[in-house]
């Protein structure tokens, strides 16, 4: 199975998925344009999270933050924070609501978005030196497992690592290494590769997100940290309102893959309830 329409930009990818003719997942679209995770929540949660991703950055690399209020983050793009995701997922104290395609009654001047950069990046330069991805040539999305490592503590926010898949005959994993490092902004080198079990991963057809991937009988699964570790330890927070992308349904930006983004999160003060935000415009 193939992709059925493949888009060449971010900028044209979010102008269908606006106009909802295109809802789907988003591995092998606007190749060479950087991808992102996108998790919303409340002010008072802010800074926890933010201390989340800096104590983590292999599965939290982050690429984009607003300030309260804001729809959008003018260094990835002119795009709409609450239309412009093929998917979302509204999450209430923790447990998954339901998966919507726009959020924009959903949205009040109280939420943070902060955007972190995703695996699908590195795909076309994967490809393009040679190493097939199995799951876009199969048509789905890439499996995500929980796995038995923890991640660090940030406020509130724990919970275990999720990890992505790919599989390559094991003469290309070195290569992989080395071209994956040069993606810290898109979780950068594997973490792991090898046994599955040895890692948490008891049953390798049923993956906790995404979809099962046939895997090739001389090829070896090969692990990256996913940007969907924050929704597991959402589900242990258990915040009263949190927003995120639907598994493999990305934010696409308007950035060169290559390019790694300026953040300068220092300057935020998710504290300071006095500060007038920046109301969006309909």
């Amino acid at each position: 199975m193939q992709i059925a329409e493949k888009f060449k930009t971010g900028a044209k990818l979010r102008e269908e998925v606006r106009a909802a003719r295109f809802s789907g997942q988003t591995a092998g679209q606007a190749p060479n344009f950087l991808q992102g995770n996108v998790v919303i929540l409340p002010r008072e949660h802010a800074q926890d999270f933010l201390l989340y991703c800096a104590n983590n950055p292999k599965p939290c690399p982050l690429i984009g933050i607003t300030r309260p209020g804001e729809v959008s983050i003018p260094t990835l793009g002119n795009f709409d924070i609450r239309t412009d995701l093929p998917r979302y997922r509204i999450h209430n104290s923790g447990k998954l609501e339901r998966e919507v395609t726009d959020i924009a009654d959903l949205w009040n001047d109280d939420l943070v978005t902060f955007v972190l950069g995703c695996s699908f990046t590195f795909e076309e330069a994967l490809m393009s030196h040679g190493y097939p991805v199995r799951h876009i040539e199969q048509g789905r999305n890439v499996p995500m497992f929980k796995t038995n490592i923890d991640t660090m503590p940030g406020g509130i926010f724990h919970g275990p690592l999720v990890v992505t898949m790919r599989s390559f005959p094991e003469h290309q994993i070195p290569a992989i290494f080395d071209l994956s490092a040069n993606f810290p902004h898109a979780h950068g080198t594997p973490i792991y590769w090898g046994d599955p079990k040895k890692i948490g991963i008891t049953d390798f057809g049923a993956p906790d997100y995404g979809d099962a991937v046939d895997v090739p009988p001389d090829e070896i699964p090969v692990f990256w940290a996913c940007g969907v570790t924050p929704q597991a330890a959402i589900e242990r927070a258990k915040p009263e309102l949190c927003i995120t992308h639907a598994p493999g349904c990305m934010l696409v930006t308007d950035i060169h893959s290559s390019d790694v983004p300026v953040v300068m999160p220092s300057i935020l003060d998710f504290t300071d309830q006095t500060s007038e935000p920046r109301r969006a415009t309909s």
